[in-house]
């Protein structure tokens, strides 16, 4: 384990699990403007198991901020259907990164995946079937953010961007440091 440190109002920390799991930096700071900024960088193997890691640490992390429990679930579920289609499509040996950024009343969570890439355009030329085990992952990470993006490069791998905004239960860290929500 790397102990904290930091650097320009940053508090970072490094820490390596024993799975192999790598807890690339987590940071935070409150900007210029007084929200809080918040950044956390996993890099996981291609383990089915890594998919819980995920999901506990940016659920824990987002409802100790103060978003709330249905907010915090809906980040969950887009996040663990993208880290399991890295797990699912990518190649035995790839690693993958996922980092979450939370920065005032907006979540925005990258899935990176260095692998083989695919053919993005061909996610919605497929249509899947109501009573079909596989394949309605994209749609609930469409349902459950205000966005997705998905940039993939064959031999260069595929990058997930969700982006949500956060709902807070009033009087917590976030929410005391958050700007005003938009009406």
């Amino acid at each position: 384990m790397v102990g904290p440190s930091s650097t320009a109002g940053w508090f970072f920390s490094i820490v390596e699990a024993k799975s192999g799991s790598t807890i690339r930096w987590a940071g935070a700071r409150v900007t210029e403007e007084g929200t809080l900024e918040i950044e956390i960088a996993l890099c996981l193997p291609r383990e089915a198991e890594t998919v819980g890691i995920v999901r506990d640490v940016a659920v824990l992390s987002l409802m100790r901020l103060g978003v709330t429990e249905a907010c915090a679930e809906d980040i969950r579920i887009a996040l663990s259907e993208a880290c399991t289609n890295v797990v699912d499509h990518s190649e035995a040996d790839d690693q993958y990164e996922v980092r979450l950024q939370v920065d005032g009343r907006r979540c925005e969570v990258r899935v990176i995946d260095t692998g083989r890439g695919f053919d993005v355009m061909s996610l919605s030329a497929v249509p899947v079937a109501a009573d079909s085990p596989r394949g309605r992952g994209i749609s609930l990470m469409h349902a459950l953010v205000d966005s997705i993006n998905f940039t993939s490069q064959p031999e260069e791998g595929t990058i997930v961007h969700l982006v949500k905004t956060l709902d807070l239960v009033p009087g917590t860290p976030l929410d005391r440091l958050a700007p005003p929500a938009e009406t």
